[in-house]
């Protein structure tokens, strides 16, 4: 790089102390605070130049840098070919391609054209003469830059009339400046990968980084070396296969491409719609498609082509393509699971392991599901209920006694009672019918079933038999028949019916009242 020129004023003031004043160079290097070679340079110079100490009045500090640095004369050789820098800035977006590659390639064509190092600087000067979003070199397919205007959309209620404002969403390629747009109620969560599906879904694919802003929608934890992300924007990206790196705080040139798509935005769409009513959001997305569809076959004005052309030359060769299954939103909560082996959420209650008794779980909630996970693995799944105050139970969630003591049901009862013969089934079934709901028999007829493993099945069907005959419907009735041995005894035969008489002198009969001199 050339030394910088010495300043016409320090040149005056160096002739002045040279031929004016008589000093040494040294002392005048020393004076103006050069070094001794300017100075025999300078007055080198000024010799050559004709010029003597005082300078003519007329003589202005442009004609005395002509003077004393004439332009060099024109070369006699003939100019060297230039190459097509927009072709050279177009092909530097593809993958693998170098600057040190395109100039071999320019030079096979021209041998006797620039070398390297001045390829580079007229590339670089060239570059310098963009727009400033276009400064940046981006890799096909590399990145997708997204984030929310900052005007919004009112929309009114036709009914109602109540207007509400709607948030327009912007993605922008960084090769090809490709860019989408679509307007959403909000920039919470569901909107927010709302948003990016669609986006993937208009692109017909999945560029490699997504490079977002940091909204709370995105990015829960803000950090300059280890942002965390969403858990439920983290799912997205893992679904399409995507790496988000969000763009520092307070650093908008991480995401110029972006910024100056919102421009571009705001300035050929929205402002474009301006007078233009709606009533409902779709009516106004497919105003913003119709706009959009514009501004991407606008005609670059430094580039050939234009964000469509140059989107199906570089970007969609290089995309990613779109999963074979839609991505299903889902929120990510905690939730800790409750001495019943349950979890609540949403006023319903879900089971979960019983090992997991007061552990702090993650739970993904889908329109349909309720996952639960400890330590990013499944423990669990249920259909998703809106019964507030509701249990969903899986059995082998709970303990062994209470999946035992829940595996029995009337029938499952009466049945085994069966296997034993009639009059143990008779008992059971008392016991069941009797109470005022069926499970607070179970107790009493799993202690009663459970005395045939005791005693034998034939004892206490001849013990159930006898509690029959006694109508002694009770677990410690039929136990105390076992303990006596009762059950091995005959049944007492029952008393003889003596008729009582028809005629007595207590019975007045029918006709009493009827007589004469009855009461």
């Amino acid at each position: 790089m050339p030394a910088e020129r010495v300043t016409m004023r320090k040149i005056k003031d160096l002739l002045r102390l040279k031929w004016a004043c008589g000093l040494s160079n040294r002392q005048v290097a020393a004076s103006c605070g050069g070094a001794r070679s300017t100075v025999a340079e300078t007055l080198y110079r000024a010799t050559a130049a004709g010029l003597s100490w005082p300078l003519p009045e007329e003589l202005d500090d442009t004609q005395l840098e002509t003077r004393l640095y004439p332009a060099a004369p024109s070369p006699t050789s003939p100019p060297r070919a230039m190459p097509d820098w927009a072709t050279v800035h177009q092909e530097l977006t593809r993958k693998g391609v170098t600057l040190a590659l395109l100039w071999q390639e320019y030079n096979a064509q021209h041998p006797d054209g620039y070398q390297y190092s001045r390829f580079c600087d007229l590339s670089g000067a060239w570059r310098a003469t963009l727009d400033r979003c276009l400064r940046q070199e981006h890799r096909a397919g590399e990145k997708l830059f997204v984030d929310y205007a900052g005007q919004t959309v009112p929309v009114q209620d036709r009914q109602t009339g109540e207007v509400r404002p709607a948030q327009i969403f912007v993605a922008v390629f960084g090769a090809s400046n490709y860019t989408y747009a679509e307007a959403t109620w909000t920039q919470l969560l569901p909107d927010w990968t709302g948003s990016h599906v669609r986006a993937f879904a208009y692109f017909g694919g999945v560029p490699e980084i997504v490079v977002p802003d940091n909204l709370r929608s995105g990015v829960t934890k803000t950090c300059r070396y280890e942002p965390e992300l969403n858990p439920t924007y983290a799912n997205l990206a893992q679904h399409y296969g995507v790496a988000v790196i969000p763009a520092r705080v307070r650093k908008p040139r991480d995401k110029a491409k972006v910024e100056a798509g919102v421009l571009l935005v705001e300035r050929w769409i929205l402002a474009c719609l301006r007078h233009h009513p709606f009533f409902s959001l779709a009516e106004l997305n497919a105003a913003i498609a119709a706009c959009l569809d514009r501004l991407n076959r606008r005609p670059f004005k430094k580039l050939p082509g234009c964000r469509q052309s140059q989107f199906e030359a570089v970007d969609r060769p290089a995309l990613q393509p779109l999963p074979t299954e839609p991505y299903v939103y889902a929120e990510w909560r905690t939730a800790r699971v409750n001495i019943d082996s349950h979890l609540e959420v949403e006023g319903h209650y879900y089971s979960v392991p019983s090992a997991l008794v007061h552990r702090a779980l993650d739970v993904r909630l889908t329109v349909t599901t309720v996952e639960c996970f400890h330590k990013s693995q499944r423990v669990a799944s249920h259909l998703r209920s809106a019964e507030r105050g509701r249990h969903t139970t899986v059995t082998a969630h709970l303990p062994s006694a209470h999946q035992r003591y829940l595996a029995w049901s009337p029938s499952r009862l009466i049945q085994w009672a069966d296997t034993i013969g009639p009059a143990t089934a008779a008992v059971v079934n008392t016991l069941l019918t009797r109470r005022r709901h069926p499970e607070q028999g179970y107790r009493s007829c799993l202690g009663i079933l459970r005395l045939g493993r005791e005693y034998g099945p034939g004892r206490l069907e001849a013990a159930c038999h006898r509690a029959q005959a006694l109508e002694a419907f009770a677990y410690k009735s039929v136990l105390s028949i076992l303990k006596t041995g009762l059950d091995q005894q005959p049944l007492p035969d029952p008393a003889p019916t003596v008729p009582l008489p028809f005629e007595h002198d207590h019975l007045r009969g029918t006709t009493y009242y009827q007589q004469e001199g009855g009461f």
